[in-house]
């Protein structure tokens, strides 16, 4: 979540460069609850004792509005097609959601 969210404030400092404004929050979609938890509640405990200054990061881009956490379930997560061998059944299903179409299929 630390590299995204490094990632997403590069592009947004990229894009107020190129004269885009963008002001609102980026909403960052996760599907693990401890992931969403820890990036929003800034107590150390047992779980976070080396990944400290990854947590100070996300802390203050929460904080600061830069991103907004939020949770998807496993099965909407789109990310997963480009990261893991799924069925047929699921991989047309995210491939729907990103509007990606067969560009063969007759007319």
């Amino acid at each position: 979540m630390a590299s995204l969210t490094s990632k997403l404030k590069w592009l947004k400092d990229l894009l107020r460069s190129l004269g885009v404004i963008h002001t609102l929050p980026m909403n960052v979609k996760f599907d693990s609850y401890s992931t969403i938890y820890i990036a929003q509640n800034p107590v150390f405990h047992e779980r976070t004792k080396h990944i400290e200054i990854d947590c100070h990061f996300l802390w203050d881009a929460v904080l600061d509005g830069t991103i907004q956490t939020s949770h998807v379930s496993t099965t909407e997560q789109i990310a997963d097609l480009f990261t893991k061998s799924l069925g047929q059944k699921q991989f047309e299903l995210l491939l729907r959601k990103l509007s990606i179409q067969d560009l063969h299929t007759p007319t």
